[in-house]
């Protein structure tokens, strides 16, 4: 699993029908704006600006049942506590 922020999203009219009603959002490493962006299916109704969850690989596969996925937001973060600082 990784902290994520979603940075945008993707339109697409034309999608694999597993994929239907699904919204793709981009996402990169949280709070490194020089990682690499990827696209992950929106599972949580995840919106611009905010930190998620992603899983990838075949748990993002688990949670998209039938869609051919590779990552999926599977939770917004409400806070976090790293060495005893909240962001």
């Amino acid at each position: 699993m990784k902290v994520c922020k979603v940075v945008g999203n993707v339109w697409a009219t034309k999608k694999n029908e597993g994929l239907e009603g699904c919204k793709l959002m981009i996402v990169c490493a949280d709070g490194e704006s020089s990682a690499e962006r990827f696209v992950a299916a929106d599972f949580a109704g995840a919106g611009i600006g905010e930190t998620v969850l992603v899983v990838t690989g075949s748990t993002a596969r688990q949670v998209g049942k039938s869609a051919p996925i590779d990552a999926a937001i599977v939770g917004i973060v409400d806070s976090q506590e790293i060495a005893g600082e909240y962001r």
